[in-house]
């Protein structure tokens, strides 16, 4: 069964407080009637609602040019087993050496997720037998990880509607530096499997946040402000589609009061659409196979995007040995800070806390709060801004070229060029239409050298890439504005002399009528009479003789 969507996933599920689900949530204000007895299904009052319990497990690649304990080059879509050294391949005789660059990201992508860091962390190895782990072990860090207990604070709209936000929490239990594995290339028609080493020893980041979610939407949000925060700090690229963010979703369901349910794993979700959708399928199985009499088994799935459901991989119920171990040829990993310094000895021979933390960039939350304090939008305005991919930097060097004030310029951002973007699959940085080309049609429109309708023509035009400037546009279209005050009454006139029955309704006192000679006249002028004081005026004028009534104050504002 396809998994829907959110509002409709659980028909019984409690609205939870801190820690838990709250209003917010779609599936869970969908179902407080029901936890209220008012949409209770016929012989199911009586049932006790559910509570969904999502954890989260995230891989973030390191960004480096080289892997966590070798020398080869990390490049995605590289010739297979084009980038693999001796030690990738797990060859005899072969040993680790750190890369302090993915030391020094994981420190700062701890600082960023309000973690303590270790001074001392060491490392495991972590056995399972797979063809693209050529060692039969993975190199992690089990026991004793590089940063533990933070939070991550993040926003999600409710019902969608962006002027209604909320903030939530989600504690991060730990971030730990371990190495990837190759990748196995399944080939059905030849019945054999072939294996690419030039993932195997990349550096990641697994980042553990704890069950404190309750739904797809909840989760895709916390991912995506993580995501937002590893490019910033250039930790991590953090491109979904390239593998550079995996996600795992723990999720299970219990009545209120009782301890949690069985949980279920969903590996390696790629998106956050199918992230959402992953989650949301989950919790309504597992519901419907508990309500049936039925039992959950801890396994592991993955989720089907096409027939948009999970399906069984492996079950856990014979869990694995992973016999962890001390990896013996690795010494602790000891950090420093300004008072633990060792005296004469520089920051390029240690990873410094203190001189990391000092470098931290402006994280996504401050960034919003700039934009709102220095060009006075709207937070959920900011949101938007820093949420998609380049819209900030694209809106800010509009602002920076344009006279129109930054409130007017964040509508023209929002409301056309985003659209036209997420109509074509682009981001701001894709854009046909640069912010100079933007800000060069918004100062014409701020001169009143064109009318808003016609702007929204000439954005049209330049959204087709042809090099053509807004100016150019303009005189080819004939898009100027009527200047001529008698050419502008003689329109006016013409319209109201097709119109007897609004001539006669505004006779009759109906004000309100006006506004559709105003849209005549709009029409007639291809959007080239700009002012709406303009257009009552003259129409006032061209039918004073016949119409005897004062006319509505006429706005200044384009039209």
């Amino acid at each position: 069964m396809a998994a829907r969507g959110c509002g409709v996933v659980w028909r019984r599920a409690l609205q939870r407080g801190p820690g838990g689900c709250c209003s917010a949530c779609r599936p869970c204000r969908a179902v407080a009637c029901s936890a209220r007895g008012g949409a209770e299904p016929a012989g199911r009052s009586g049932l006790a609602p559910w509570v969904p319990v999502v954890g989260l497990e995230i891989h973030a690649q390191i960004t480096s040019n080289s892997k966590l304990f070798s020398g080869s080059q990390v490049q995605f879509a590289a010739p297979p087993n084009s980038l693999v050294s001796f030690f990738d391949a797990s060859l005899p005789g072969t040993l680790p050496v750190l890369n302090r660059r993915c030391v020094e990201a994981a420190v700062m992508t701890g600082l960023a997720l309000n973690c303590t860091i270790n001074k001392k962390s060491l490392f495991d190895r972590k056995h399972y037998f797979y063809a693209d782990l050529p060692a039969g072990y993975q190199i992690t860090q089990q026991r004793v990880p590089i940063a533990v207990n933070g939070s991550l604070s993040y926003s999600l709209c409710i019902d969608n509607k962006m002027s209604q936000m909320v903030t939530k929490t989600v504690r991060i239990k730990q971030i730990q530096l371990e190495q990837d594995s190759g990748k196995s290339l399944h080939d059905d028609a030849r019945s054999q499997t072939l294996v690419d080493l030039n993932r195997a020893g990349v550096g990641l980041m697994e980042v553990v946040m704890e069950p404190d979610m309750c739904c797809g939407e909840e989760a895709a949000a916390a991912v995506r402000e993580l995501q937002l925060i590893l490019q910033t700090l250039g930790s991590s690229q953090a491109i979904m589609a390239e593998g550079q963010l995996r996600v795992d979703a723990n999720v299970s369901v219990h009545r209120p009061g009782e301890p949690y349910g069985v949980r279920t794993e969903v590996k390696n979700i790629n998106s956050l659409r199918f992230l959402t959708k992953a989650i949301d399928y989950e919790i309504e199985r597992q519901i419907k196979e508990l309500e049936n009499g039925g039992t959950v088994l801890n396994e592991t799935r993955a989720f089907d995007s096409k027939l948009g459901c999970t399906v069984p991989m492996r079950d856990k119920e014979g869990k694995q040995d992973y016999r962890f171990m001390p990896e013996p040829n690795l010494p602790p990993l000891i950090l420093y800070d300004a008072k633990s310094l060792p005296a004469n000895v520089n920051n390029q021979q240690v990873v410094n806390i203190d001189w990391i933390h000092e470098r931290l960039p402006d994280l996504p939350s401050v960034k919003r709060a700039k934009l709102v304090e220095l060009y006075g939008i709207l937070p959920e305005h900011s949101f938007t801004l820093v949420n998609e991919d380049g819209l900030m930097e694209f809106f800010e060097s509009v602002v920076k070229q344009t006279r129109m004030k930054p409130k007017k310029v964040i509508g023209w951002i929002l409301s056309d060029l985003l659209s036209h973007l997420k109509q074509h699959s682009l981001t701001a940085k894709e854009s046909p239409i640069s912010s100079f080309l933007l800000a060069d049609l918004l100062n014409l429109l701020e001169n009143r050298d064109i009318s808003s309708s016609a702007a929204k023509q000439v954005f049209e035009e330049l959204w087709k890439g042809e090099g053509k400037t807004p100016l150019e546009i303009i005189k080819e279209k004939q898009l100027e504005l009527i200047r001529d005050q008698e050419e502008l009454e003689q329109i006016c006139q013409a319209v109201i002399d097709e119109r007897e029955e609004e001539v006669m309704a505004i006779k009759q006192g109906n004000e309100k009528v006006i506004n559709k000679l105003i849209g005549l006249v709009r029409k007639a002028t291809r959007g080239r009479a700009n002012l709406l004081l303009d257009c009552f005026s003259q129409i006032g004028y061209a039918s004073r003789s016949i119409v005897c009534l004062p006319f509505p104050a006429a706005s200044a504002k384009g039209g």
